[in-house]
């Protein structure tokens, strides 16, 4: 049984990612289970996938916002991965590891098939953990790309800005979203922060934080004016409230979310055209989390 730890973040690449996670939706449907769990403000998340001819893997997590005062992370957990074939144990993987390159993984193969190829200017809403590894995530896809960063405190987008040379602080979120080519939103938020009114053709906006029913981080505007992706049909559309609210004001219907990372192999999850607006809606579901581990794994194996 391997222990991958973040050593193996020397041997792992954004290309490779996307590529392994292309890839890993050319085989078989994943079968796919959460269990979430709260106490108050806690939450205890087991997420379970299993996928024919990979594997599969439980990814256990606990999220204890009230651990940033007693200066503990405030997530917690361990990514198991078990052979397809025997279901022997084969790895314990890195929380942290997994997730950063999962999530942003995710974001970033939509990014890919979505955004405009001459796109130079990001947004980051946001500036917390996410946000800074969506900075290297975009700028391998983007090399040319310019970051602005707004957070709802000032200081937190400062303080990325003053330790990252490719990002610059803003305070005016609607000015920094006209003239955005992509707008990555990264946050906690319950209410909605970006507004379809501000929308501009073209742009591309990638959607990560909520991850509940309670959690939205765009308004029905962003999402009538847009065309909706997903990254998976089950993980979003009866789960998080970025999909589930628009549906039940009537605003778009189920039938509108244009694809889901399945259809790419039908050419399914493209932009139709240079003015088209689009949305990616990222869920992040456990059998990301199985192909990211496996190819996490592979790259470790063969170091």
């Amino acid at each position: 049984m391997d222990i991958v730890g973040k050593d193996a973040e020397a041997f792992i690449s954004w290309h490779g990612l996307i590529a392994a996670l292309e890839a890993g939706h050319r085989l078989p449907r994943a079968e796919i289970a959460d269990l979430l769990l709260y106490r108050k403000q806690d939450t205890l998340l087991d997420r379970a996938a299993w996928i024919d001819g990979l594997g599969s893997l439980v990814k256990v997590g606990t999220i204890c916002p009230g651990n940033a005062s007693l200066g503990k992370p405030a997530v917690n957990g361990i990514v198991n991965l078990f052979d397809d074939v025997t279901g022997e144990l084969t790895a314990l993987l890195d929380f942290h590891l997994v997730t950063k390159w999962k999530t942003a993984g995710d974001s970033l193969l939509a990014a890919s098939k979505l955004a405009r190829k001459d796109s130079r200017s990001i947004l980051l809403v946001g500036a917390g953990v996410v946000a800074k590894s969506m900075v290297d995530a975009y700028s391998a896809l983007f090399p040319e790309a310019k970051f602005s960063i707004w957070n709802r405190s000032p200081a937190g987008a400062e303080a990325m800005a003053a330790a990252d040379a490719r990002v610059t602080a803003v305070t005016d979120l609607a000015a920094a979203v006209r003239g955005a080519d992509v707008i990555c939103c990264a946050t906690m938020s319950r209410e909605p922060l970006l507004k379809g009114a501000w929308l501009q053709p073209g742009q591309h906006i990638d959607l990560i934080g909520a991850y509940t029913p309670a959690m939205r981080e765009a308004d029905d505007e962003v999402m009538r004016r847009a065309s909706v992706f997903v990254d998976a049909r089950a993980t979003t559309v009866h789960h998080i409230g970025e999909i589930m609210e628009p549906i039940a004001h009537g605003v778009i219907t189920e039938a509108d979310i244009k694809a889901d990372f399945y259809d790419m192999a039908q050419g399914m999850y493209r932009r139709s055209s240079d003015d088209e607006i689009t949305v990616a809606k990222n869920g992040g579901g456990a059998h990301l989390d199985l192909m990211t581990s496996a190819y996490i794994l592979e790259m470790w194996r063969t170091r």
